[in-house]
């Protein structure tokens, strides 16, 4: 006799392990920003410039999406790879 839904494990996932996971997300673009933003006010300070913190705050985003689009693409590779490992398990001895 099969279980129509075999995915009781995903569900026992401690909420403190769910709430770092998504923190992380939500910290990681607002990081990456600041620390652009510093290195281009750091380079601002010692080229005597006004401008490179812009720059910096450029780059610090786009790294922050970069990062975050692959965080995403990981979580995603994960949640298909353990659905399709519950799913090979639950036809043992049928």
């Amino acid at each position: 006799m099969a279980l129509k839904d075999e995915k009781p494990g995903k569900q026992q996932e401690s909420p403190w392990v769910m709430v770092a996971r998504y923190s992380e997300i939500g910290f990681m673009i607002p990081a990456a920003v600041l620390v652009g933003y510093f290195l281009g006010l750091a380079a601002d300070h010692f080229l005597h410039t006004h401008w490179i913190y812009l720059v910096g705050i450029i780059f610090g985003s786009i790294a922050g999406f970069v990062s975050m689009i692959r965080r995403a693409l990981q979580s995603s590779k994960d949640e298909e790879k353990q659905d399709s490992e519950d799913g090979d398990g639950s036809h043992g001895g049928q």
